[in-house]
């Protein structure tokens, strides 16, 4: 089972994903959570999961800041940022970081059978 860390600043959206995600059902054991980057860091030192998904605007520590540390210490953890900005240069500076994946805010699931027009 892979560990995965959450590091979101806004609570709600934090308490989302960690509530409202199976987590086991996928194959993820959730290890923990911060709402910033400089709380996050000793946490992922500590616990070593195998994915982080992180926020890319946080205070205190930003996700590309958290990304850059991480991606240093533990270059095989999968790195996958969240974001709410729309922005070419925040996701270019996260692949240079090593990022996996940049995904835009609001998340949402497809789901079959319903009608998106």
């Amino acid at each position: 089972m892979l560990k995965i860390f959450l590091v979101e600043d806004e609570s709600i959206v934090r308490e989302g994903l960690r509530d409202n995600i199976p987590w086991q059902q996928y194959g993820y054991k959730f290890v923990g959570e911060a709402s910033d980057g400089e709380m996050a860091l000793p946490l992922i030192q500590k616990t070593q999961p195998d994915v982080l998904l992180t926020d890319i605007k946080m205070p205190f520590m930003d996700g590309l800041s958290l990304s850059r540390i991480v991606h240093q210490e533990f270059p095989d953890m999968k790195i996958i940022i969240i974001s709410g900005y729309d922005d070419f240069e925040y996701a270019r500076q996260a692949i240079t970081v090593g990022v996996e994946q940049y995904l835009l805010k609001p998340i949402t699931r497809a789901r079959k059978g319903v009608d998106r027009t």
